[in-house]
């Protein structure tokens, strides 16, 4: 039995990872990843890189980021500190659920991770100030290949809850604000 439990979410390839906690008076423990006990769930990727982000307001959406092949990442990701509404959705043209997304609360305390193949494109809302997310990657950063999308695309229509989170306007760095529409993007997942 492994140390992590596998969660299926509607879409082929896309999983919540729910860690296993062991918690007393002092505190808790968890591994955050095992390769040995993720192949054991089914999941057999070698990850080759660490990032960590930090946002300092509550209302910052960040996304929709994907890195086109042959440089394309699958990622697992958590939040460590705070609270986000982690949003991914499936960028494969040939794909049954293409353009379908879905959005999960991600936070310090629940600890759930998501693993996101590759082939989608991913974002997340600040729900708090102060937010750290940390994500591994199968691939390294290629600026050649690093690609987004603007993050209210009439086409694929995510709904970041944006009044549920009192929040009005969204916070955007100036690449987000200025990113491509998903059809006029160059996407290169089949």
């Amino acid at each position: 039995m492994s140390k992590f439990k596998k969660i299926e979410t509607g879409i082929e390839g896309l999983y919540i990872i729910e860690p296993t906690v062991f918690g007393d008076h002092r505190g808790w423990f968890m591994e955050s990843y095992s390769y040995e006990e993720f192949k054991k769930i089914g999941i057999d990727i070698v990850f080759v890189q660490d990032n960590h982000s930090y946002t300092a307001n509550k209302g910052t959406i960040r996304g929709i980021h994907f890195q086109n092949n042959p440089k394309a990442q699958t990622k697992l990701i958590r939040c460590t500190k705070g609270k986000i509404l982690d949003v991914v959705v499936d960028l494969r043209k040939n794909s049954p659920t293409y353009k379908k997304w879905i959005a999960i609360e991600l936070t310090e305390e629940n600890k759930k991770m998501l693993l996101i193949p590759k082939g989608f494109g991913h974002g997340f809302l600040t729900l708090t100030d102060n937010v750290e997310v940390q994500y591994k990657v199968d691939e390294y950063y290629s600026k050649e290949h690093d690609r987004s999308i603007i993050y209210n695309d009439q086409e694929i229509n995510i709904n970041w809850e944006l009044e549920k989170y009192e929040i009005t306007e969204p916070i955007l760095s100036e690449k987000d604000k200025n990113a491509p529409t998903l059809k006029d993007s160059d996407i290169n997942f089949e």
